[in-house]
C-alpha cells in the first residue's frame, strides 16, 4: 500500500496491524503511486492489479491542522505530505491572477473563477496574507459580494469548497501523478 500521507499512513499501518495483516501480508510505504515502478522495481514482482484511491479521506478533511477544510479555521496548508512541497498559503503569495483563473476552471469548474483569482490578487496586491482557512473563505466571500443575498451563502459554500478541492489538487500535483501512474502501469 503507497500513501504520501506520513499521518494518516501510520494511523492505517497501526490500524491494519491490529487486525493481523502483518508485514507479510501488507506492507504500507510511505510513497507516492507514482513511483509504483520503483516497488515493482524493489520487490522484483509484477503486479496482477492495482487499485488507486484518488483524492483525500474524511480524516484529512476533519483535521483543522491539514488545512483541507473552511469549516474549521487553521493553517492553509493542503499538502497531502505536509513535510514536502509548498503549502497553498505560499503557493497563493506566487501565483498569477491567468495562472489562478487556469487552477479554478481546470481543477474544479469553479464558474466564478475570474471573479475569486482577481480579489486573491487584490488581497495579495494589498499586503493582506491568506494564511489561514479563513483567510481565504473570507476572500471568496469578499469576491462574491455581487451575488444577489438569497443565493449568497450556498454559492459561497459551493465556490470555497470547488477553491479549496482546486488548489488541493494543484500543490499535491494530483493530475501529474496520476497521468504517470497510468503511463506506467501496462509495463508493471
Amino acid at each position: 500500500g503507497l500513501d504520501v500521507d506520513p499521518i494518516e499512513s501510520a494511523k492505517t499501518k497501526e490500524r491494519l496491524r491490529n487486525q493481523g495483516f502483518g508485514e507479510d501480508i501488507f506492507t504500507v510505504r510511505l510513497q507516492n503511486f507514482a513511483d509504483i515502478d520503483k516497488v515493482v522495481r524493489d520487490t522484483g514482482k509484477k503486479l496482477d492489479f492495482v487499485l488507486a484511491d484518488l483524492g483525500v479521506s474524511s480524516m484529512q478533511i476533519d483535521n483543522p491542522e491539514r488545512g483541507f477544510s473552511y469549516k474549521i479555521d487553521g493553517p492553509l496548508d493542503l499538502r497531502l505530505n505536509p513535510q514536502t512541497g509548498e503549502s497553498a498559503a505560499e503557493r497563493l503569495k506566487k501565483v498569477t491572477e491567468e495562472e489562478l483563473v487556469g487552477m479554478l476552471q481546470e481543477n474544479a469548474d469553479e464558474p466564478y473563477a475570474r471573479q475569486i483569482a482577481k480579489e486573491i490578487i487584490l488581497t495579495r496586491h494589498q499586503g493582506k496574507p491568506i494564511e489561514t482557512t479563513k483567510d481565504l473563505h473570507e476572500v471568496i466571500k469578499s469576491a462574491l459580494k455581487f451575488i444577489h443575498k438569497n443565493d449568497f451563502d450556498a454559492t459561497v459554500k459551493k465556490s470555497s469548497q470547488r477553491t479549496f478541492q482546486a488548489l488541493r489538487i494543484d500543490v499535491n500535483e494530483e493530475y501529474e501523478v496520476l497521468y504517470e501512474l497510468l503511463e506506467k502501469i501496462p509495463r508493471l
